[in-house]
């Protein structure tokens, strides 16, 4: 919700609309129960700083909607003005009750838009990472430092003990200390 107050100031919603807003209720996932009394603001934003897009609805002060959108969401329209979409980060299920179809039909082809964008805006970023790790490594991120995990999580006195067991690893990820071993281990590098 932090977020949100920051986000709210800062951007601009992209689109809005009015409706009565609903979750489904946590104990027996079947009843709605509403979290608006009365029809409230709807809007898109889109957050640049962190390239998404998201839902967000404010009761007063109070942000009854921050959902961000991602590409395996879906919005179904289960009657003529009512639609609805899991949020599995939320871990709940929004409901939105529309005045008219007309209403309805717009949410739902602005959430199919933004659906897109934030499918195409997550292939950039996946490329973007697979083009900033060195060629070398996994295309994920998080693998950049893998050829050091093994080193520093199984200790370096059983490494010094037993070079033989990660002797593809070792010399690369810490020459100094396999010199030894592996100098006494293979003759011939010592000529």
């Amino acid at each position: 919700i932090h977020d949100f107050f920051s986000l709210s100031f800062r951007e601009q919603p992209i689109f809005s609309t009015r409706a009565h807003v609903f979750q489904i209720d946590p104990n027996t996932k079947k009843n709605w129960v509403p979290t608006s009394k009365h029809a409230v603001t709807v809007s898109y934003f889109y957050d640049s700083t962190r390239n998404v897009y998201r839902i967000i609805s404010l009761d007063g002060s109070k942000a009854i909607i921050n959902s961000t959108i991602t590409p395996n969401m879906t919005f179904t329209k289960t009657s003529q003005k009512f639609g609805q979409w899991a949020d599995s980060r939320a871990n709940t299920v929004y409901g939105l009750g529309f005045s008219s179809e007309h209403h309805l039909s717009k949410f739902a082809e602005k959430f199919q838009e933004f659906k897109e964008a934030a499918r195409l805006a997550k292939e950039k970023s996946q490329e973007k990472m697979e083009l900033t790790s060195t060629p070398s490594q996994e295309s994920a991120g998080g693998d950049i430092q893998s050829p050091l995990t093994p080193e520093s999580i199984n200790g370096t006195d059983d490494e010094r003990v037993t070079p033989e067991v990660t002797q593809n690893s070792e010399p690369r990820a810490e020459p100094t200390q396999n010199a030894l071993p592996f100098t006494h281990r293979y003759r011939f590098h010592s000529h």
